[in-house]
């Protein structure tokens, strides 16, 4: 299959190096103490934070810092396939952990000792990148909760198709079997907080994950 086109065009007539249109909104989530609605291209994500507030077991009562927790999850309409998904299967447990490391590493946790934060996302429509999509709309709703920060996390995938790399994934170019990574970074400091590569060998997924502000 061409994935670019001799004129240099996607399928979705974006070029190589362009991200597809950006859209977000602050406040979706009335009850919530922070929200936002993220949209990257056709994927749609919502995320709702909920704290600082008492922790809700004492035995994960941190007193240096703050407990920081996430549930990621699919609705059932997000996708082409309407079969319903178990809740915490691997693959939600895996990306919560990964939207959780990623947020602690720019949440000021120590100025927020022996209290939780609940971080939750749920993504609506998937056309590829929601992990990517997922991260931005955490990020918007912890600033949107007043929630204090070292710097907004700012994610975006990319891989490499027909000896082309593409940026911003779509789920025809992400689910094409070539080489992917998800970056997120800390634009001000110039810092990397999220880094996962995924390869395709021989029909063998190999997976590499990394969250740390170097």
């Amino acid at each position: 299959m061409e994935y670019v086109s001799p004129e240099g065009l996607r399928l979705d007539g974006r070029r190589p190096m362009e991200m597809r249109q950006i859209r977000a909104e602050i406040g979706a989530v009335s009850k919530a103490d922070g929200s936002a609605i993220f949209e990257m291209g056709n994927t749609k994500v919502i995320a709702a934070v909920y704290g600082p507030r008492e922790v809700q077991n004492r035995n994960q009562q941190i007193s240096s810092h703050a407990l920081v927790r996430c549930e990621y999850s699919m609705a059932n309409f997000s996708t082409g396939d309407r079969m319903r998904k178990p809740k915490g299967d691997r693959r939600s447990t895996e990306i919560s952990l990964v939207i959780r490391q990623t947020m602690e590493a720019c949440i000021l946790t120590h100025l927020l000792p022996r209290s939780q934060i609940d971080i939750y996302v749920q993504v609506l429509q998937a056309d590829g990148g929601t992990r990517s999509a997922c991260i931005n709309a955490a990020t918007l709703a912890l600033a949107d909760a007043g929630i204090p920060m070292r710097d907004l996390v700012t994610s975006c995938s990319a891989g490499y198709l027909n000896s082309t790399p593409l940026l911003d994934l779509n789920y025809v170019e992400d689910s094409a079997g070539g080489p992917d990574v998800t970056l997120g970074i800390l634009p001000k400091l110039d810092k990397v907080t999220l880094l996962q590569v995924n390869f395709h060998v021989l029909f063998s997924p190999f997976f590499f994950s990394s969250q740390k502000v170097n």
